[in-house]
């Protein structure tokens, strides 16, 4: 009998959870060369993995009827941090009604709201780095990201419960970025002294801070610009609000779609530029312009540091809950397709010179739909694209206005992997030069 899923690596899946972890991109570039656009991989842990790297196929994944894939499920991993009431876990009719909810919140003239706030926060972060030395640039960043969050999407001003709420939510993360993390039945409270244990103290003390904050923001009604604000707005179709779980639910959704996805995209934006002086060269004479609102070759660096290292290189795995048939292939229930950004991204067939980071490929023609896909896609398509846009060209802004950028390294920035994303393998170290020193 034929099997139904692609050929793939024939080793244990021990094995193949071990490449996946320790060597994603290697593995993922040794697979696409030996099984082609689709094949199978299979990790502890999980249903069978499909991975697929044709436009088409990745457009009929994205356009298929809710009830056939379901992203929520395929993203269960994430519960324990986010909770069972986050978008990202939901699928189908309360799904569409989760995202009506928050999608108001991402508004582009809310987004603008926020711009002096997201600056204020990134200049002077920027401004406490060091200068004349290499330093590793991606905990800083995740610092900023942090702070920005907290400010532009938690609402906190600063002071004891922001402090406090930094030191937890960085606890959290940490933790949630081991190896173990990808594990489900490491998920579990196996003793008080295992790391999942040290995890739920932490998320009970986190959660009792941000109910209270939750509770305090509806009694003062005061109007605000931060996306709690906007939240605490919202109406279910019903005229009811979300409950305080629910505002919980979704405001760890935003931290964790947003902070390390945002650092680590910041981070390989600074890695690669300084790897290309030209690109950099323009990206600066563009920053020192006269114009603040021509931005086009910084959105188009942006763009090409999406394309070229998407952190996150599965795009929404999707369980298939009905048999469904993409490119002409039938797949059973239980299994997980997943458009597989990276290997997308680095195709010769799309992209002349795929491995080459030249911003210069988005200035004439706009990226494609189902092409370019670092925020999925479909109705799954990333609430906070536009943040995240916005957040990194106000980042890039601050660090390019304030100093000189150039390698740290001699050899190249390989990849890590954290969680579910993939990162600089040595924090993208950089050297920072005061731009003021340098012109006289």
């Amino acid at each position: 009998m034929r099997d139904p899923l692609p050929p793939g690596p024939p080793y244990p899946s021990a094995v193949q959870t071990l490449g996946w972890w320790a060597r994603p991109v290697a593995f993922l570039e040794r697979c696409r060369a030996r099984y082609g656009r689709r094949f199978t991989i299979r990790l502890l842990g999980s249903p069978p993995f499909v991975m697929l790297s044709d436009p088409e196929e990745v457009k009929q994944v994205f356009t298929a009827p809710p009830e056939v894939l379901h992203p929520g499920e395929g993203a269960r991993i994430l519960e324990p941090v986010v909770g069972r009431n986050s978008v990202i876990l939901l699928d189908e009719e309360r799904h569409l009604e989760q995202r009506k909810l928050m999608l108001p919140a991402f508004h582009g003239e809310r987004m603008e709201r926020l711009t002096g706030l997201i600056t204020e926060v990134a200049e002077r972060e920027a401004a406490r780095w060091p200068l004349d030395e290499p330093v590793a640039l991606h905990s800083r960043l995740q610092a900023m990201t942090l702070e920005i969050i907290l400010r532009a999407v938690f609402g906190l001003d600063p002071g004891p419960r922001l402090d406090a709420l930094r030191a937890k939510l960085t606890d959290i993360l940490e933790l949630g970025a081991r190896p173990s993390a990808m594990l489900p039945f490491l998920q579990r409270d196996l003793g008080p002294l295992t790391p999942f244990a040290r995890f739920a103290r932490l998320r009970a003390e986190t959660d009792e801070l941000l109910f209270e904050l939750i509770a305090e923001r509806r009694a003062e009604a005061a109007e605000r610009d931060d996306v709690l604000a906007m939240l605490l707005e919202a109406r279910h179709e019903d005229g009811s609000e979300m409950s305080a779980q629910e505002l919980r639910d979704e405001l760890m959704t935003l931290l964790v779609a947003g902070h390390e996805t945002t650092a680590s995209e910041l981070a390989w934006a600074l890695e690669q530029l300084v790897r290309a002086p030209g690109a950099l060269a323009r990206l600066v004479a563009e920053v020192d312009g006269d114009d603040p609102g021509d931005d086009a070759y910084l959105t188009a660096t942006i763009q090409e540091t999406l394309r070229r290292r998407p952190v996150l290189p599965n795009a929404a795995p999707r369980l298939v809950r009905q048999p469904v048939e993409i490119g002409g292939r039938t797949y059973p229930t239980g299994v997980c397709v997943v458009a597989q950004s990276y290997l997308l991204h680095h195709d010769r067939a799309i992209y002349d010179d795929p491995y080459a980071f030249r911003p210069e490929r988005f200035l004439d023609e706009p990226p494609g739909t189902y092409t370019w896909i670092p925020f999925g896609g479909g109705r799954r398509r990333c609430l906070g694209a536009s943040f995240a846009m916005l957040e990194m060209k106000v980042v890039l802004r601050a660090v390019l206005a304030r100093a000189e950028v150039r390698s740290g390294l001699d050899g190249p920035e390989l990849t890590r992997r954290r969680s579910i994303t993939l990162s600089p393998g040595q924090g993208a170290v950089t050297a920072l030069h005061a731009r003021t020193a340098i012109a006289a």
